[in-house]
């Protein structure tokens, strides 16, 4: 049996601080609220593709009480057009602290890690060539 068509896709993020992670994500990158409450945040960038991101209180009746809690080891990508300059605008120009600094990686990537406010990572990327010894681990799969 295959799956019904998939309509939508975004991340929930659990978090004990809603309202700083929403300012985080309006004021820092972009994001618009869709909609709100006490205990969840829709999200949306203004732009097309319209990517989503939503957060809801980790201690909420909606999450399963057996993990009501905030999000631990999670890791956003965002892939920019010039990381170099969300570099100059977040760190420099906004004074945030980045967990992981600017640098190339010979995988494929120029990034920087920032730390939200609740503690989830966010990963500022543009794709780079990757080195050769990396180059014969990505793959050319086109997308349906």
């Amino acid at each position: 049996m295959t799956p019904s068509a998939l309509t939508s896709f975004y991340p929930v993020v659990c978090t004990r601080q809603l309202k700083e992670a929403t300012e985080f994500y309006r004021t820092l990158l972009g994001f618009e609220t869709t909609f709100e409450s006490d205990w969840y945040v829709s999200l949306r960038r203004p732009e097309p593709p319209h990517y989503e991101l939503a957060l809801v209180d980790a201690g909420h009746d909606s999450v399963p009480s057996a993990f009501r809690r905030p999000a631990q080891g999670l890791l956003l990508n965002f892939e920019v057009a010039d990381v170099d300059a969300e570099y100059a605008r977040l760190v420099e120009g906004a004074g945030l602290t980045p967990e992981l600094d600017l640098r190339s990686e010979d995988f494929g990537q120029r990034h920087f890690i920032l730390s939200a406010p609740d503690g989830v990572l966010i990963d500022i990327i543009t794709p780079i060539a990757p080195t050769a010894e990396h180059a014969a681990h990505h793959t050319d799969r086109p997308h349906d």
